[in-house]
């Protein structure tokens, strides 16, 4: 039965404020829903022996008509009796459209909505025998935001009705994009309770906005009047992202709106192929299908034309773009968009239930899901009974997709992204360039062919759409105080950094063996720069660094071959001979200074460096310390005689050495230091030849050449700065052997009268 007010509504559906017009999309959907039922009652193995029948109502958009449909089908007949069931016919399953019938929900009358997307119909507590064929708008929400992310725009607007659809979809499209890194320019509220929708601001907002993309979840029942004003205002060159209440609408697809909308992208209800009823589509005739009321307009729409009346007669007479309908018109030439959305929805819903019901026709008593295994009575059914089959319905339609409920009464969710474009007509299409699908097989739930996609401009680049332009590589982002977190300035990375990716937050250093580039981008390897010894400077070090060991042993040559004499017994001759194989050592190390540095010799030359010259300076020591004991324990009566000998030496040398592995050139500096001073304090000491004297120039022009060294060392670049490492070694070593053995040997060899015990204790006769 088709109710005799929906032609009220049907026929002329009011876009509120300055539309009307006949919705041929909800005929297809009225009619989906008497095919399925007829094709279902012509299956003889679906539903043997019964037959289904149909009572449609319409909500005409308004929730008065809505409650007042629900109570009609709760209570039976033309009257509404509340609280009473008066049917007297067979059980009632429904099939609805909108969101809005909450009456009928919290009964336990099983509904399947192929329209119903609102994400408060989840809760199985209030509503437990909801289903529906369209997902819930959580997941087209969520899919709209990552569909946003997929395209790099970051800087977007947001326009929502203020009603429960608009807000829930805004404040979880907010979350969404915020969580992917995006932000947004504005958000506004599309008004519904004002004529004009508050278009007037939103049009002015847009204009003066820089976000390029606009963000819409409204219906285009809603948005039709923004667009209005929009165009009023020549407001043009958005890129318009709109949720299935209008992607796909016949209303906004006329081509006045065409400087508008094309280019716009969005989720439209999935789609799919149902040739049999486009082929009764195309069948229907106003002769032949005289008890439908709807047909003569359906007419009308499809081939544009007026069936003559007293009323229109003269009318078109006079009028020569309209012409008469005669019924001989070609349905062949009939356009009939093979993808059914909304239809296949109902298709799929009525469907759903006859397999439910198939499913309970099926059972076999014994082994029922019922009470001692029963099965339900198809003829005497009782709601909760349908209502366990409906739950566990399953099966594939005939174009192949899947049909199920969730334990939310979900379907799996699956939406088509759409791109308006122009055609040749003038009107625009909505061309299908990817999908988004939760049960993907791939696990990629968005899937966009973006070289497929014309935007508005009619190219195929993806538009920018960002409050700052993007940071190269090079560059970081400093975000600004009091700004979004999209809007920042870009800065170079600082001096060893790079960054290799757009819109890098943080530079990062190069490793140890690296540098970066100029554009400071990527890092390149260091080149390898070494004192070679086929370099000049390289093998002239290397010639004097083995010269100079000699000279060590050559004065410990003559030191053995003397060493019965005063001068090197005096000068602890054990003592000497070891600083003198430390120093011999001092000028070989060197040597590993030069050459390829590879991380074994570069580890060993360090070691080696500070063991020796440690061992070095702490004789110097040592030789410092003994000559203090020594003239002073020859005072009558000093504690200091039993502290003379090698023990002091040898102990001296044994406790600092091991130290400076740890310490190398700070505690080189300390030893040299101490040594600096016990020497000069005891200069004055009563001698003819006083070695603290020697000890003392030593130390000054070890510690000079040291300290120098270290402004060098920094200053120095490449393999001169090992050359300058190479240069302290035998400076310094060649100040303690000038100033130390020199003297020495000079007076061995040249100067036999003075080597005397008279002489070195102050009584030669000559002298005096």
């Amino acid at each position: 039965k088709v109710c005799s007010f929906l032609k009220q509504c049907f026929g002329n559906l009011v876009v509120r404020y300055h539309y009307s017009r006949y919705a041929i999309e909800y005929y297809h959907s009225m009619q989906a829903l008497i095919f399925a039922v007829d094709e279902i009652n012509s299956d003889p193995d679906l539903l043997p022996n019964i037959t289904l029948g149909y009572h449609i109502y319409d909500t005409c958009i308004t929730v008065r008509r809505s409650a007042q449909g629900a109570l009609w089908m709760l209570s039976g007949g033309q009257e509404i009796t509340l609280n009473y069931h008066c049917h007297q016919e067979a059980p009632l399953a429904v099939t609805k459209r909108n969101n809005i019938n909450f009456i009928c929900l919290s009964t336990t009358s099983k509904q399947i909505s192929y329209f119903a997307s609102s994400p408060v119909l989840n809760n199985r507590d209030q509503f437990p025998s909801f289903f529906r064929t369209i997902p819930s708008d959580e997941f087209q929400m969520r899919g709209l935001a990552e569909l946003v992310s997929s395209f790099d725009w970051t800087w977007v607007g947001l326009l929502a009705n203020d009603d429960d659809y608009g807000q829930f979809g805004m404040q979880m499209v907010k979350q969404e994009v915020i969580i992917a890194g995006g932000c947004f320019a504005f958000i506004e509220n599309i008004l519904t309770g004002l004529p004009n929708r508050n278009a007037p601001h939103l049009a002015q907002v847009i204009r003066e906005s820089s976000a390029k993309v606009v963000l819409v979840i409204s219906p285009d029942s809603d948005f039709v009047i923004v667009l209005e004003e929009l165009i009023r205002q020549n407001a043009t060159g958005t890129i318009w992202v709109g949720s299935e209440a209008w992607a796909n609408s016949a209303l906004l697809s006329d081509e006045r709106f065409q400087q508008v909308l094309v280019g716009a992208v969005g989720f439209s209800i999935h789609g799919g192929q149902l040739p049999k009823f486009t082929k009764y589509l195309k069948s229907l005739h106003p002769f032949k299908d005289s008890h439908d009321s709807f047909v003569r307009e359906f007419w009308e729409e499809a081939f544009l034309c007026k069936w003559l009346n007293q009323k229109n007669a003269t009318e078109l007479t006079n009028n020569g773009t309209i012409h008469a309908c005669t019924g001989k018109e070609n349905t062949e030439s009939l356009v009939v968009e093979e993808l059914h959305r909304s239809s296949l929805n109902v298709y799929t819903a009525v469907y759903a239930m006859a397999q439910a019901l198939h499913n309970l026709h099926q059972c076999t008593p014994g082994i029922g899901p019922f009470l001692n295994g029963s099965c339900a009575n198809i003829s005497s059914l009782r709601p909760w009974q349908l209502l366990h089959y409906v739950k566990n319905v399953n099966f594939k339609t005939k174009d192949g997709g899947q049909v199920s409920f969730d334990a939310t009464g979900n379907p799996p969710a699956v939406y088509d992204v759409v791109n308006w474009r122009a055609s040749v007509g003038g009107k625009m299409d909505q061309i299908v360039v990817g999908s988004y699908d939760l049960n993907s097989a791939n696990g990629k739930t968005l899937n966009v062919e973006r070289d497929s996609i014309i935007w508005s401009n009619r190219d195929t680049q993806v538009p920018i759409s960002k409050c700052s332009p993007s940071c190269l590589s090079g560059f970081r982002k400093v975000i600004l105080p009091g700004k979004p977190l999209c809007c920042y300035e870009c800065a170079r990375c600082p001096q060893g950094q790079i960054s290799n990716i757009t819109d890098a937050a943080e530079c990062n250093p190069c490793s140890w063996d690296t540098w970066p580039n100029l554009q400071q981008d990527r890092c390149l390897p260091r080149p390898t720069e070494f004192l070679s010894y086929g370099d000049p400077l390289g093998y002239s070090l290397a010639a004097i660094s083995v010269f100079s060991s000699l000279i060590p042993l050559g004065v410990l040559g003559v030191f053995i071959y003397h060493k019965k004499t005063p001068i090197v017994r005096a000068n602890n001759y054990s003592l000497s001979c070891l600083l003198l194989l430390s120093l011999f050592l001092c000028f070989l190390c060197s040597l590993g200074f030069i050459g390829y540095p590879q991380p074994e010799k570069c580890l060993l030359r360090q070691v080696a460096f500070g063991m020796v010259f440690a061992l070095c300076i702490s004789c110097v020591l040592a030789k410092t310390i003994t000559v203090v004991i020594a003239f002073n324990a020859t005072k009558p009566g000093s504690r200091l005689r039993k502290w003379t000998g090698i023990r002091v030496s040898y102990g001296v040398i044994l406790l600092w050495s091991p130290f400076a592995f740890w310490c190398m050139l700070g505690y080189l500096g300390l030893l040299a230091s101490i040594s600096f001073i016990v020497a000069f304090l005891a200069r004055h000491l009563p001698d003819s030849f006083n070695e603290a004297k020697l000890i003392t120039f030593s130390m000054l022009a070890f510690l000079s050449v040291w300290v120098s060294f270290i402004p060098a060392y920094l200053s120095a670049r490449g393999m001169y700065t090992v050359a300058m490492e190479v240069f302290a070694i035998l400076s310094s070593s060649w100040a303690l052997v000038i100033s130390i053995f020199v003297p020495k040997c000079f007076i061995v060899l040249f100067k036999p009268n003075m080597n005397s015990r008279e002489h070195l204790m102050g009584k030669d006769k000559n002298k005096k």
